[in-house]
């Protein structure tokens, strides 16, 4: 049976992360309650480290609702296949109380029934094939459902940001913490 090698990305915690990854590892074990096992492997790059944190806090003072970016997000993480980023931001949407449809049908990367939502869906998958290159009738479509060329924008930060964060965390294979098994998604699923 084939064995797959160890991971040369090492679990850091506190004491063995760099000094420059140190301060954001402390941030992020306070707000949520413990430390993820992916923010221990994304610690070895400090600026990587920092630049998702810093993204991904710009993107949630985006003016789209909790919801649309969750979808963004969502989006993302399920093309990505990154089993870590849906584990997490299935319990945020929990904690949002979002329908428990709208959560499995991202999971699934089926359609959503609520429309408005479905359009950010659609166009974050729209910028995501065309590399930005959306043709009018897809930004009109994402616009005709009360979103602005501002949200078409932050849309691009989200994906940018979770981009980011899901070939990061694929790369380092990181585990998912326990705290998030209740979430645990895997590839197959979708």
């Amino acid at each position: 049976m084939p064995t797959h090698p160890p991971t040369p990305f090492v679990d850091h915690t506190l004491e063995s992360a760099p000094a420059a990854s140190r301060g954001l590892m402390e941030a992020m074990a306070r707000r949520l309650g413990y430390l993820p096992a992916p923010v221990g492997r994304l610690a070895a790059a400090p600026q990587l480290l920092d630049g998702f944190l810093k993204l991904s806090g710009l993107f949630e003072t985006t003016t789209l609702d909790p919801l649309a970016r969750e979808v963004v997000i969502l989006t993302v993480a399920t093309r990505n296949a990154c089993h870590v980023c849906v584990a997490m931001h299935t319990g945020k949407l929990a904690a949002l109380d979002a329908d428990a449809e709208l959560t499995s049908a991202l999971r699934e990367r089926r359609p959503l029934a609520d429309e408005r939502l479905e359009a950010v869906r659609l166009f974050t998958v729209e910028v995501l094939e065309r590399a930005g290159a959306v043709g009018p009738e897809a930004l009109d479509t994402f616009l005709a459902h009360g979103y602005t060329p501002r949200n078409a924008l932050e849309v691009v930060l989200g994906i940018g940001a979770y981009t980011m964060s899901t070939l990061a965390n694929r790369l380092t294979d990181a585990p998912l913490d326990e705290q998030l098994a209740p979430f645990a998604w895997h590839e197959h699923a979708a």
